[in-house]
């Protein structure tokens, strides 16, 4: 299965996702996408680390996202993939739109052959004003595109506000 968890800033999601990968009853692989490069993200990093259980495996992985997921997906497996927002960034942050392209395509087309199951967590930042900046604008242009792609391959899409989700597509949690 498919899930897309969506949410803004401190929302829950992540600990929704995490939830749900628990649930599971699978061996979990949580795939990091950030880059810590401040003490700011360090701090982030330690926290969602903290929160993590121990036996759960950890795959750091900032731009090859679909390459981690087909080297690691299984029937027995729960792969958490947070986030994709931090994904998106750290390849627009490689000024190369071929190889953002390449790697959305990518993941995109491998969704479908994934055995087990799959929770992406990912930051919904259109819903607020329109940034200052042309990169800021892009960003969020190319969220929203990804978000809206990747919900139509998913079977349960989730938005999470205060906490709370409200499921958006598939089964109510």
């Amino acid at each position: 299965m498919l899930q897309l968890i969506l949410g803004g800033a401190r929302s829950g999601k992540s600990r929704l996702a995490e939830k749900l990968a628990t649930e599971s009853q699978l061996h979990v692989t949580y795939i990091a996408t950030s880059q810590p490069l401040d003490g700011e993200m360090n701090e982030r990093v330690a926290h969602h680390r903290a929160r993590r259980p121990a036996e759960w495996a950890l795959i750091e992985e900032p731009l090859e996202l679909a390459r981690v997921l087909r080297e690691n997906a299984s029937a027995d497996r729960c792969l958490l993939v947070d986030c994709l927002t931090l994904w998106l960034t750290n390849l627009l942050m490689l000024d190369n739109a071929e190889r953002l392209s390449a790697e959305r395509e990518a993941l995109l087309d491998c969704l479908a052959s994934l055995p087990g199951e799959i929770i992406f967590v990912s930051n919904e930042t259109g819903m607020g004003v329109v940034p200052l900046g042309e990169l800021t604008r892009r960003y969020v242009d190319e969220a929203g595109w990804l978000h809206q792609a990747l919900a139509e391959r998913c079977q349960r899409v989730v938005l999470t506000v205060a906490g709370l989700p409200l499921t958006l597509k598939g089964t109510a949690l």
